[in-house]
């Protein structure tokens, strides 16, 4: 019995730690893990006017949109939301004790004064951040135009 115990707790323990991934490796499986990353700074640093469409979704992935105008070029629309939220939280507490010594034979004792005190508080934060980038190609397939509009709530 103690060996068929064994053989569970050896195996649910190989299933428990196998399925534990750390949050960058988590990350790193998803496949939109490259999109997430798309900041202002990313396009304005590496997409120019010129630039071909391998070059731009190698620098920021596949496009949420892709639509074609009158002449059959082609715009590409990149629309990012992200929130970031944060939590603090802080706490104390203070007491105080007094012990009591009891004489042998006199027939004095003491006695015990206590008291405490606790105290918490905390702060929530949460901001939202949306980033939406579109990039128009010319007809060789070349960025003719970018524009985008960053904002923060």
């Amino acid at each position: 019995m103690k060996t068929l115990s064994f053989v569970f707790v050896a195996f649910g323990s190989i299933i428990v730690l196998s399925s534990c991934a750390s949050l960058p490796q988590q990350q790193a499986n998803l496949s939109s893990a490259q999109e997430r990353k798309i900041t202002l700074g990313l396009v304005q640093k590496y997409i120019h006017n010129g630039d071909s469409q391998s070059r731009v979704a190698e620098v920021l992935g596949s496009p949420n949109i892709v639509t074609k105008d009158s002449d059959g070029n082609e715009t590409w629309i990149y629309d990012k939301v992200s929130q970031e939220t944060s939590y603090s939280a802080s706490g104390g507490s203070v007491g105080v004790g007094v012990g009591g010594v009891g004489v042998g034979g006199s027939g004095m004792a003491g006695g015990g004064i206590g008291g405490s005190y606790g105290s918490s508080s905390g702060a929530y934060s949460s901001t939202q951040k949306t980033l939406t980038v579109i990039i128009k190609f010319d007809n060789n397939g070349l960025v003719k135009s970018i524009a985008y509009n960053a904002s923060q709530f």
